[in-house]
């Protein structure tokens, strides 16, 4: 099993990146996807969550409005639109996938222990 993620990069505040998280070795029958962030010195934080059952998604707060989550099953990828970033969008941002799902993906998006598998992650940097 292995998620690898791509897309990150250097962009200025108000710009746009879509981050890719590519899995093989599973199907995405009945996945949870999610997407979280790790800045220096602070918390892993759930950003967004897919869950294939229903593709129902969610979102942290402080992104909503701004980040898109979607998953082409074809391709076993869900990608991460991440618009109007930030300066505090800064961190290295992870995928990382539970399967099978035994909770809401709501529940996913706030507890990463759940996941069975994560990336490497990609680094994220928005310039002020």
């Amino acid at each position: 099993v292995q998620l690898v993620e791509s897309g990150g990069g250097l962009v200025q505040t108000g710009g746009s990146l879509r981050l890719s998280c590519a899995a093989s070795g599973f199907t995405f029958d009945d996945v949870a996807i999610g997407w979280f962030r790790q800045a220096p010195g602070k918390e892993r934080e759930g950003v967004s969550c897919i869950t294939s059952s229903d593709d129902s998604t969610y979102y942290v707060d402080s992104v909503k409005g701004r980040f898109t989550i979607s998953s082409d099953n074809a391709k076993n990828t869900v990608y991460l639109q991440v618009n109007s970033l930030k300066p505090e969008d800064t961190a290295v941002y992870y995928c990382a996938a539970a399967t099978p799902t035994l909770y809401s993906g709501r529940w996913y998006l706030t507890h990463p222990r759940e996941y069975n598998y994560w990336g490497q992650g990609t680094q994220v940097t928005v310039s002020s």
